[in-house]
């Protein structure tokens, strides 16, 4: 069954339009022993049989044929042949794309590749290094309109290297495209093994770079250690689709719980000044049909276990996709930005973005905090905060709210200043307890003392709802605990949240 994306784009009279998506497909081999095969996809062992490859052709078929995009950059394709039996399992479910390329490294095991609709003027491999362990960059050139655009398709070295790897990759790719003309529309796509925002969290067992990384540093998607943003693309500098998503829907692929966008689209300073290909502004997706996931919610990979394929799923990333245009790129109508206050979230919906200066960070718990402007002042959630550190302040700029259950969340922001290390003792509540107060949502207390009975916190015989996180950590009845810091939260109705196993202690 077709699953439909919906874009609410502007009719654009008299304009050429292209989707253009990018897709790791996992490891689609065919049944010709080359030698060059991962062991499990050997064929006639582990139960790669053609019936399988049959099944994961027909998978990967569904999900491209859904996105329907003009042109598809692909990651993992072993070669031509099993490019060409993808490209003939499309055109059987009723999807023609006439056009293919693929990169042909000697020894390796998958290569990149791109199918495509829309005529190839010209395709060229870019050799990285002759070492198997880095792989080919496949630059296409197409003429829309009678002038030229580049797309390269990527797939940088995997996330158990050295971030230096990814560096050299990165490197090549930045000295090709500083070759072009100057003002050439280019697009660079594909999985490049590194989040959008890796700079800030490079693990240190890869971080032999001295923390630089090669989307970040040597692509330019960073200014000043600040993500580069549209209205500061210049030349030379990039700007990585992501950062249209909120902060928490910012990622194409989830490793045991660690969700990251190893897949991007990145777009030069060209793709946004009127002349020749535009990007289509907002029309930047994760694709996220629901049988692409498990019930559990799992990613639908394709499933290999106890050494056997067993003939389900699709693949460890989700497909993203953008539109592009021959119209000139617009800016959101309400993309202006107004200065504010926390308390304007509570009061009425958010239009446009407003930004909120000095705020102070004064909860963290892995990927959400707790913010105030003024010890005074109401506190906020924020949903995907893995930018925010606790004790530091920021200006921010809050582009979507919303209400969980009651609560009030920001789940769409950037940071646009970083003031540093900031004094927050005071900004904790210190005042009457009383659930009956709507404005105490949100706030953090510290070092309250109570007994825990029946989901119930007992302060001087008063009961207060609580709630932890971890339904483990839950202690048994007529226990005596210190919280040294739990939040004021609201599902429903007002309560204490208490978030991890550090944040109380049993009192003897």
């Amino acid at each position: 069954m077709r699953f439909l994306f919906l874009l609410f784009l502007p009719f654009l009279l008299n304009a050429t339009q292209l989707k253009i998506a990018s897709y790791n497909v996992e490891n689609l081999f065919d049944m010709v022993n080359n030698g060059t095969e991962y062991n499990e996809y050997r064929p006639n062992r582990h139960n790669w049989t053609r019936s399988n490859l049959t099944k994961k052709l027909q998978n990967i078929s569904e999900i491209i044929c859904d996105i329907n995009a003009d042109i598809i950059g692909l990651q993992e394709v072993e070669n031509i042949n099993a490019l060409k039996l993808l490209q003939k399992s499309l055109r059987f479910v009723g999807c023609h794309y006439k056009y293919l390329a693929i990169t042909h490294k000697k020894r390796s095991a998958i290569q990149v590749a791109v199918l495509s609709k829309q005529p190839i003027k010209s395709a060229k491999e870019i050799v990285v290094n002759r070492k198997l362990k880095y792989r080919n960059i496949l630059e296409l050139k197409y003429m829309i309109n009678k002038k030229p655009l580049f797309i390269f398709v990527n797939h940088w070295t995997s996330k158990h290297s050295a971030e230096s790897r990814r560096i050299v990759s990165a490197k090549v790719l930045k000295n090709r495209i500083e070759s072009l003309p100057k003002g050439t529309d280019y697009i660079l796509l594909g999985d490049f093994n590194s989040d959008y925002d890796e700079y800030k969290d490079i693990e240190p067992q890869l971080n032999d770079s001295h923390g630089k990384t090669g989307i970040n540093h040597v692509l330019k998607t960073i200014v000043d250690n600040k993500l580069v943003e549209k209205k500061d693309i210049g030349k030379n500098l990039h700007y990585n689709l992501w950062l249209e998503l909120p902060n928490f829907q910012r990622w194409s692929h989830n490793f045991y719980g660690s969700k990251q966008a190893l897949d991007s689209i990145i777009l030069p300073y060209s793709m946004f000044n009127g002349k020749g290909v535009d990007y289509v502004n907002e029309s930047f997706q994760v694709i996220k049909p629901t049988y692409l996931f498990t019930k559990k919610g799992y990613i639908n990979r394709w499933q290999y276990r106890k050494e056997r394929h067993q003939g389900k799923g699709y693949s460890d990333h989700l497909p993203i996709v953008a539109t592009f245009s021959t119209s000139a790129y617009k800016s959101s109508k309400n993309s202006f930005k107004k200065e504010g206050k926390i308390e304007d979230l509570y009061k009425k919906e958010l239009r446009g973005s407003l930004k909120l200066k000095n705020v102070k960070v004064i909860f963290k718990s892995k990927h959400h905090a707790i913010v105030k402007q003024s010890k005074d002042g109401r506190a906020i959630f924020v949903y995907g905060a893995d930018a925010l550190e606790q004790g530091r302040a920021y200006d921010i700029v809050v582009k979507k709210t919303k209400k969980y259950h009651g609560l009030h969340e920001i789940v769409n922001f950037s940071i646009v200043y970083d003031y540093g290390k900031s004094k927050i003792d005071s900004f904790f509540y210190k005042g009457k307890l009383d659930f009956s107060k709507k404005e105490l949502e949100n706030e953090v207390l510290k070092n309250i003392i109570g007994i825990y009975r029946n989901n119930r916190f007992f302060i001087d015989k008063k009961a207060y709802k609580i709630f932890f996180k971890n339904k483990t950590l839950r202690p048994k009845n007529g226990t005596k605990l210190k919280l040294h810091r739990v939040q004021i939260g609201y599902y429903d109705e007002m309560q204490l949240v208490v978030w991890s196993a550090e944040d109380f202690t049993i009192v003897e």
